[in-house]
């Protein structure tokens, strides 16, 4: 054979690879094998939003005066905006600082695989989980607590629009904030601390009428709030509106206060983003 034709016979073959977008699917392929293998975490994830939410809705029940909805009802865009987040933010959090520090990024940096591929991977993982988690927490919610789905294509794209941005937002916050732990016995406190605490302030537990408006403020600098403030735009009655802090669901703001995030978030992770922990070099 020339070495003509075994250079043609190479370039055929390199040309036949898979891009950046194909291994990133195979790498998304993977991480959800990998996911659903894990029975424990798969229960965990999905049944610790419904479980959350069968208490608060059932702890509070009662009319909400002058809202036009019981307490119940405001748990269910709540949850699933805490569901969103759990699913991105949270999982890739630990996940990714778990993966560091077991040289499992190391050994992947080495491979020809490109770098996006892995995180298009975790992009994939977290799209099906979180939308998995929402499917639930919305069959739960129109169910058990009375909750109506829109009725016009309007409040659906809504709903579409919030539920990308936001799931976006928080997976490049999660990304970020992976390389914060020093090891993956710490990643649990450091990524589940600021969680916790958002839902608190951001109207997730506690409804947004009783919440100081300093904490509000705070809430309101991060997406958690957005996209609890939006989902029940869309799934609860205009009525509701007096609930929220500016009396009404302030679309608009919600838009650019998640797609801010989409764009600082990707910031943040160009920024800090390590492949070796600190020890490492």
């Amino acid at each position: 054979m020339t070495t003509t034709a075994v250079r043609s016979r190479t370039h055929a073959r390199a040309g036949r690879l898979p891009g950046v977008w194909g291994l990133g699917l195979r790498r998304g392929a993977l991480e959800i094998r990998q996911f659903f293998r894990q029975r424990d975490q798969v229960v965990f994830t999905f049944a610790f939003p419904v479980v959350f939410l069968f208490l608060f809705a059932s702890i509070f029940s009662d009319d909400v005066e002058g809202a036009g909805i019981k307490a119940s009802q405001l748990y269910v865009p709540a949850m699933m905006a805490a569901g969103i987040m759990s699913t991105s933010f949270q999982s890739l959090g630990i996940s990714i600082a778990v993966e560091r520090d077991e040289k499992v990024l190391r050994r992947l940096r080495g491979t020809p695989m490109p770098p996006a591929a892995y995180f298009l991977g975790k992009i994939w993982l977290v799209l099906v989980t979180g939308v998995l988690e929402t499917a639930i927490l919305l069959l739960v919610g129109t169910t058990l607590y009375d909750i109506d789905l829109p009725s016009h294509a309007g409040k659906w794209f809504a709903f579409a629009w919030i539920f990308v941005l936001g799931l976006t937002g928080c997976a490049l916050l999660g990304i970020a904030i992976s390389s914060v732990p020093d090891s993956s016995k710490s990643a649990s406190s450091v990524v589940v601390l600021p969680f916790l605490v958002l839902q608190f302030i951001s109207g997730v537990y506690i409804a947004i009428d009783t919440i100081p408006d300093w904490m509000l403020n705070i809430g309101a600098l991060f997406p958690l709030k957005w996209m609890c403030q939006g989902l029940r735009g869309v799934f609860l009655p205009d009525s509701a509106q007096v609930l929220e802090q500016a009396g009404g669901w302030e679309f608009g703001r919600t838009a650019l206060v998640l797609g801010a995030w989409c764009v600082g978030g990707l910031l943040l992770c160009l920024l800090t983003f390590r492949w070796k922990n600190r020890r490492d070099g």
